[in-house]
């Protein structure tokens, strides 16, 4: 069984090596990692480039990169790294995580044991069960995240407690039923939904969201953006809700 993170990136360098090292050394198996990177003007490429030709020349498993131009997005570039890791790999297990550190890369092995041990379709990490908390943001975000996954939750079922959790494990079978939605961090709460209205097994593993050790965050830094993209979450939960 060939499992395949991808790792979508927009001026990640500094944190793109621990992240993909940390990902291969606590995983076993056949497991690649796939960076789609949208054109970093820091360099990011460079360094993965760097780091596939390393475990290329070891004889290790394998880093491949790809990268877009004239296109941008988070939904889109994971949507493209998971038709990449499907047709072209061949991958069995598809997951993916933000690239800042925040979700430990130790945590994906425990996300593909749920679905290869515990028979789930897809996984997804939580911070909102038991054994999970967010560290990485202040009060203000975490108070607005609790309480749209508090809505998502009575709205759209109890079967996902974090369901902007963008932390996911799935079999391919899955993925290739129900492709991403959205622009940017709604696409989640719209997979979420819908694998579990289609019959899906879906299982939260929990895992502490840490601070980001590099770069700055893209999802906001104050109120205005947290609310801007915030209302994207809202109107999903509201249209899914009344068509499910």
């Amino acid at each position: 069984m060939l499992v395949c993170t991808v790792l979508p990136t927009y001026n990640e360098r500094d944190n793109i090596e621990p992240l993909i090292e940390g990902i291969l050394t606590n995983t076993t198996g056949s497991h690649m990692v796939l960076v789609v990177d949208d054109n970093s003007p820091d360099g990011t490429a460079e360094v993965v480039r760097a780091i596939a030709r390393r475990h290329k020349a070891a004889d290790a498993r394998q880093v491949a990169l790809y990268v877009r131009h004239g296109q941008s997005g988070l939904t889109s570039a994971i949507q493209s790294g998971i038709d990449f890791a499907v047709t072209t790999f061949g991958a069995d297990v598809v997951t993916w995580m933000d690239c800042d550190l925040s979700m430990p890369p130790a945590e994906v092995a425990r996300l593909v044991a749920a679905l290869v041990d515990g028979g789930a379709d897809l996984a997804v990490g939580s911070r909102w069960v038991a054994g999970g908390a967010d560290q990485a943001h202040g009060w203000m975000a975490r108070t607005l995240s609790r309480a749209l996954n508090g809505v998502a939750t009575q709205l759209l079922g109890s079967a996902v407690h974090d369901y902007t959790s963008g932390f996911i494990a799935a079999r391919a079978a899955c993925l290739q039923t129900l492709r991403l939605r959205g622009d940017y961090g709604e696409y989640c709460i719209d997979l979420l939904a819908r694998a579990v209205h289609s019959g899906f097994v879906v299982q939260e593993v929990p895992y502490v969201c840490v601070p980001r050790t590099a770069g700055v965050s893209k999802t906001g830094v104050h109120l205005w953006d947290y609310l801007s993209k915030g209302r994207k979450y809202v109107a999903t939960v509201w249209e899914l809700a009344n068509r499910m």
